[in-house]
């Protein structure tokens, strides 16, 4: 993976996902994330291209249905996905205040 692809505002943020795909659904949390997409921890079976339904567990609000494509996987430690789609505007500008905030908070601890 090049440092470019990694540069693009990710913030560690362990939040809590349900996703499913075609080896059945699982529980997981993610391990890093940003406003395009996010590395799911889980040792859940996926395939490079394959296409999964998610909901993220935004602190303090509600679930996020998201679909997104497996751009690349580790086996036994989890896979990154970019979105596709998230459910609505207001669900992904919710997404995006999340990012900004982790990162903030990374760059200004207490």
């Amino acid at each position: 993976m090049s440092d470019e692809r990694r540069s693009q505002g990710r913030v560690t943020a362990y939040i809590e996902v349900l996703w499913e795909g075609a080896s059945g659904k699982y529980e997981a949390r993610t391990g890093d994330i940003h406003s395009h997409g996010c590395f799911i921890d889980s040792i859940g079976e996926v395939a490079v291209g394959e296409t999964i339904n998610f909901k993220l567990q935004i602190p303090n609000s509600d679930w996020i249905d998201v679909k997104g494509v497996v751009v690349y996987k580790y086996p036994n430690a989890g896979f990154g996905v970019r979105f596709l789609s998230i459910s609505s505007e207001g669900d992904l500008k919710l997404l995006e205040w999340l990012v900004k905030v982790e990162a903030y908070q990374r760059q200004n601890p207490k």
